[in-house]
């Protein structure tokens, strides 16, 4: 199949890589594990058995209401917490192969919906807004955007780090969530042939 480029001729990609089927279960199984898996899972609490302080018995078993031993049990304030929270991983398992299936599908439904936008190049050379709002503006795309370039320039970087829901990244920083969450993705040519010589 042909990609086309704003202001160069079509360029020509694999049919796995941006024509496949969209696995939409597959796609929000990765999306989940890679949120999950930004997840810190350092919460931590102390049970009434890791609570420092005195373990003897305050009043008498008989005769006081109801029966209690140290003020360290969960029922009294400032005692441990009942089933109480350790650190933890939230990391999900996901195959490499699946994950490379799942990248491809979400490029195969950008293509199918019109979001893939292919330039030669972004053209910035300064590190200036206003020349980005202006990139921006011609190749038509608004909301969240995200820019993809071979090796994600320092200019490009800088130009767009002001402008809201404007996220660059390179090739090997491309991940579901961005994928996902943008409105138009802006992929130059180099960056879409790494693409494809990496999910190929």
């Amino acid at each position: 199949m042909e990609l086309n480029v704003i202001g160069a001729k079509p360029l020509s990609v694999s049919d796995d890589v941006f024509g496949g089927e969209y696995k939409k279960a597959l796609v929000h199984q990765v999306v989940v594990a890679y949120q999950a898996a930004g997840r810190a899972g350092t919460k931590a609490q102390l049970s009434r058995g890791e609570m420092s302080g005195t373990t003897k018995k305050f009043k008498k078993q008989k005769g006081g209401g109801a029966r209690h031993g140290d003020y360290r049990a969960p029922i009294f304030v400032g005692g441990g917490v009942t089933f109480a929270a350790k650190p933890r991983s939230y990391e999900q398992k996901v195959n490499r192969k699946a994950y490379r299936v799942a990248i491809r599908s979400i490029f195969s439904e950008l293509v199918r919906q019109g979001r893939l936008k292919v330039v030669e190049s972004f053209g910035i050379e300064a590190p200036k807004t206003k020349a980005m709002v202006a990139k921006l503006a011609e190749l038509g795309v608004s909301g969240r955007v995200l820019l993809v370039s071979e090796d994600a320039s320092e200019s490009v970087f800088l130009a767009a780090r002001n402008i809201p829901y404007i996220h660059v990244l390179d090739v090997m920083g491309l991940n579901p969530v961005s994928l996902v969450g943008s409105d138009h993705v802006v992929v130059t040519v180099d960056a879409v042939k790494k693409i494809e010589e990496w999910l190929a």
